[in-house]
């Protein structure tokens, strides 16, 4: 049995080394290297030090200085990584807000077997199967000045409105691509829940509100932590979104990276920018999974 399970596991095996560990290996041996006048090799953390000893900014992160009046100098990319997590992580609120009714909505169709259940999973899925940058060029068909939006609210007498290049349209663009990553994995769970949980529930006196906060959304915290998960990380990497909506105007931490790779041909401090992030990555994930467990063993929400 071990012999025939190490032979069906060996496409993987080399599937992962060659498309995830070599990538990895590759990022980590440019974000401690580079090469001298002559050519040659050697080992460097400028990288790094670009990243923590370069040009200097105001931070103006939560109104720190709009508001408060600070006048907080800190360099370049961590205003970048702040506001990159500021925008995912609003961006990842508002899925769950929109998505978690959708999903419950979803399940009491799939439960109740509706034949509108797999047609509406259907079109929750169908954006999904189209490339990313086309769904995000049909948001510039809509939303530019001279767009569908913006030519009917003129005919209202109202606008044009600024939808685009801004925090509003990056933020858009973000629900819209990953707002399904949200609503899949609820779904999952949700559609797992017995109904006879919710009758003896109501059986015992409860309302559909407490219904929800006791029974409901406890039952479904593993589908929402992995919702946060599937949005939050694409959301804080991207970089084709801010690029299409936000006009070139805005850098996240996904659009610095890509720089460094593909203009400035740091390949140095664009790696220490790689690794950084996927530290951070790998650091939210296990305080997300392990805050998930927690709850499990707790037995939800109180």
């Amino acid at each position: 049995m071990n012999k025939r399970f190490g032979r069906l596991s060996f496409p993987y095996i080399i599937w992962v080394a060659v498309f995830t560990i070599a990538p990895l290996l590759l990022v980590a041996f440019f974000a401690f290297t580079s090469y001298d006048i002559n050519g040659n090799l050697y080992f460097t953390l400028q990288g790094f030090r670009n990243i923590f000893s370069g040009a200097t900014v105001t931070l103006d992160w939560l109104g720190l200085k709009s508001i408060l009046g600070l006048d907080i100098q800190v360099p370049v990319y961590v205003t970048v990584f702040l506001k990159s997590l500021s925008i995912a992580v609003i961006a990842t609120l508002i899925s769950l807000l929109l998505g978690y009714p959708v999903a419950w909505l979803l399940a009491k169709l799939k439960i109740a077997k509706k034949r509108s259940a797999d047609f509406l999973l259907f079109l929750t899925v169908m954006p999904m199967w189209m490339n990313a940058l086309l769904r995000t060029y049909a948001w510039l068909a809509l939303l530019e000045p001279t767009g569908i939006i913006n030519t009917f609210l003129g005919n209202l007498g109202i606008g044009p409105v600024q939808f685009l290049y801004n925090d509003f349209g990056i933020g858009l663009g973000m629900v819209y691509n990953y707002l399904p990553f949200m609503i899949l994995p609820i779904y999952s769970v949700l559609v797992k829940i017995h109904p006879s949980l919710l009758e003896a529930s109501s059986d015992l006196g409860a309302d559909n509100i407490y219904t929800l906060r006791k029974v409901i959304i406890p039952l479904s915290l593993p589908g929402v932590y992995s919702g946060i998960n599937m949005v939050l990380m694409p959301a804080m990497t991207t970089f084709l979104i801010p690029d299409l909506l936000g006009g070139g105007r805005y850098m996240l931490i996904g659009n610095a990276i890509q720089r460094q790779y593909m203009i400035s041909r740091d390949y140095t401090t664009g790696s220490a920018l790689t690794i950084l992030l996927l530290i951070f990555v790998l650091i939210s994930m296990s305080v997300i999974n392990r805050n998930a467990a927690e709850m499990s063993e707790e037995g939800g929400l109180m």
